[in-house]
């Protein structure tokens, strides 16, 4: 496909384009960029278009994490006779198994392939078969549209075929394979491999799985040796955290550094499927444990560690003085006295997170000052006996910097006083708490000056004059993440106010505002970034799901030009069929969620995701090129494909 556009005029036709420097230097810049602003770069001339495909066939790294590309826009940006390829991580939403000959390489060391629903267990196999100095491997949502399938033969090509595998992240259901063939299969599994996320298996499965005992079907005199003896972190979500299936995994694992189980029952476990003091007792028989998480989620039922109380964390916390990380979750009977034996046994512990502690109160962090504790990440959620005295108290931690404090309903607007003496703090989350605009104010001139991320999501007192509040005519340069979702009383003009501060954030969620409406779509479309260099705001993420005032006006302002770094969008629903297809052919990499997804995560994303796109540090080259137009000229001898993939650049930033 080629371009006819004209080169945008000349703004300083005194001042020569980048098409003078030489194409030396020009080559040199692009090698410190990623794909994005190697196309964006790529759109404004011919000599950076000739440059950009030169680069192509030596890029080792080879990023896309939030674009889902197709195969024909793919191809010219993957030669394959790139030798330097090592690192690959792609959208793989509208892939599928045609497309393998072009992703997998012999020369890749790390691979991400997310949102893989259209591929089948092929995948598994030929990654074993043309990867084979493979060092990481994450996977998504295998096979999950309807028609595809699986086999735990796949997976034993993968596993024998990566010799050099050292972290498998498998976040899709595991339980589709074979029971009676799982464990013999992963006796095969690189003895390099260190860490092993799945997204979901059955406990049952893991206690087979890492058993060396007789498994199923092989006989008695011929018994498995222990497998993975060097793996250091274990990531589970399974049906049931079981006695069991902990003390397997404490007994076999010895190396076991990090371990996180998740569970999510959809009823009362009986005793022989869950966990218990004894089971509790099990964890760290090695002494090597430093981080570890246990959770049960109440997403499907409100179910609970009924069986767990004050003695089964005394017991566990004579082995967990070297723990640097401690996070529980569910766990209903325990007191102030199980959670205070923790916090004094782990003088070496940083980041706490507790979930559902329905007795967890102030008395705990007391006399935090007495312990070496030096705190720097902070998560006590659903935690509603906790008032503003606990702060006063955790705020002696001055490297704090990441406090979610989401639904403990009993915080008020003195706990933000006390937030405010943190000076490291980046992300402070106060969904559902008790606050108000005043209280609100009392961090513009502290710790406003820090924060990248902050979440009022669901604080039904805080009013339009929360922005005043926060901001109070200080433009806060480092905020990129803010929640205001489920707020009865924001409109128009509290945003009216945000677009005027120019602070330029990267994700804005207002979900559930009744009274957000178009005029706050025009003014976010309007905002100027950077001295009225970037027009449009820097938005890449706007969740606008179920607000009342939205109409079919303000899709006319998320069309282009206007958010030319949008990514994703969420609106409605029911909104005009007619009025979607048009803004996807406007956007057509633009993810929008109707149906009230959450925004930028999926299915198998934890409470605390490592994988999201981290957006703090923005690319200051990137964002000047997003600004400008398309200067470049008609090229008749450049490639068409290469030129289909800058046009698919011109889609995204335009």
């Amino acid at each position: 496909m080629s371009t006819s556009s004209s080169p945008a005029p000349d703004l300083n036709p005194g001042i020569p384009g980048l098409d003078h420097l030489p194409a030396a230097l020009i080559a040199t810049i692009m090698t410190k960029l990623d794909v994005p602003s190697i196309l964006s770069l790529a759109s404004t001339c011919k000599t950076c278009r000739s440059c950009a495909r030169h680069i192509l066939f030596s890029l080792s790294n080879f990023l896309l994490p939030d674009i889902a590309p197709s195969v024909h826009l793919l191809r010219p940006l993957l030669p394959p006779n790139n030798p330097y390829l090592r690192s690959l991580s792609l959208d793989c939403t509208r892939l599928n198994d045609s497309s393998l000959d072009l992703i997998l390489r012999p020369s890749l060391q790390e691979l991400r392939l997310r949102n893989c629903a259209d591929f089948t267990g092929y995948l598994l196999s030929q990654i074993g078969r043309s990867c084979k100095d493979l060092r990481f491997l994450y996977l998504s949502s295998v096979a999950e549209k309807r028609g595809r399938t699986v086999d735990v033969l796949h997976l034993e090509e993968l596993l024998s075929g990566c010799t050099h595998l050292e972290t498998l992240i498998l976040m899709f259901d595991v339980s589709v394979f074979m029971r009676h063939n799982f464990a013999r299969v992963w006796a095969l599994a690189s003895s390099k491999l260190t860490s092993l996320d799945i997204g979901y298996i059955s406990s049952v499965m893991v206690t087979e799985l890492l058993s060396p005992a007789v498994g199923p079907h092989q006989p008695s005199n011929n018994p498995r040796s222990s497998i993975l003896p060097n793996l250091q972190k274990l990531c589970l979500r399974v049906d049931y955290i079981t006695d069991t299936m902990v003390s397997t995994i404490s007994k076999y694992l010895i190396s076991l550094t990090h371990l996180d189980l998740r569970d999510s029952p959809i009823m009362e476990p009986r005793m022989a499927f869950d966990l218990t003091n004894n089971g509790l007792q099990q964890i760290n028989a090695h002494g090597k444990l430093k981080h570890l998480c246990l959770i049960r989620s109440q997403e499907i039922a409100p179910t609970y560690f009924k069986r767990v109380n004050d003695l089964g964390i005394l017991l566990m916390a004579d082995k967990c003085s070297a723990m640097e990380s401690i996070g529980l979750g569910g766990f209903c009977q325990v007191t102030d006295t199980g959670y205070k034996t923790l916090l004094h046994s782990c003088s070496k512990l940083y980041k706490l997170r507790v979930f559902h502690g329905t007795h967890l109160t102030d008395l705990v962090f007391h006399d935090i000052t007495a312990t070496s504790l030096s705190l720097t990440h902070v998560s006590l959620r659903w935690c509603n006996l906790l008032t503003n005295l606990f702060v006063a108290r955790l705020v002696s931690n001055r490297d704090l910097c990441t406090l979610d404090l989401r639904n403990c309903r009993n915080l008020r607007d003195e706990a933000l006083q006390a937030i405010n003496a943190l000076p490291k703090l980046k992300s402070l989350l106060l969904d559902g708490c008790d606050i108000t605009d005043l209280g609100l104010s009392y961090l513009s001139k502290g710790v406003m000056n820090s924060l990248v991320s902050l979440s009022v999501r669901g604080c039904k007192r805080l009013t339009d004059r929360c922005f005043s509040s926060l901001f109070n005519g200080n433009s806060n340069r480092e905020l990129r993440e803010l929640d205001l979702s489920n707020l009865p009383n924001l409109s128009d003009a509290g945003v009216l106010y945000l677009a005027k501060t120019h602070i330029p954030i990267s994700e804005l969620r207002m979900r559930q505002c009744p009274l957000i409406g178009d005029t706050s779509v025009m003014a976010l479309a309007s905002m100027q970034i950077n001295g009225n260099v970037w027009r449009g705001s820097s938005l890449r993420l706007l969740d606008l799901y179920n607000c009342g005032g939205i109409t079919q006006l303000a899709f006319r302002w998320l069309k282009k030009p206007y958010f030319p770094r949008m990514r994703w969008l969420g609106i409605t629903g029911f909104v005009n069929r007619d009025t979607m297809d048009t803004l996807a052919r406007s956007r057509p990499y633009l993810h929008v969620a109707t149906r009230g997804e959450e925004l930028g995560t999926d299915q198998w994303d934890d409470l605390d995701n490592i994988y999201t796109q981290d957006y703090e540090d923005v690319d200051e080259f990137e964002e000047w090129l997003l600004g400008g137009e398309n200067t470049s000229d008609d090229d008749d001898d450049d490639e068409d494909e290469m030129e289909d993939a800058v046009d698919m650049e011109d889609d995204l930033s335009e």
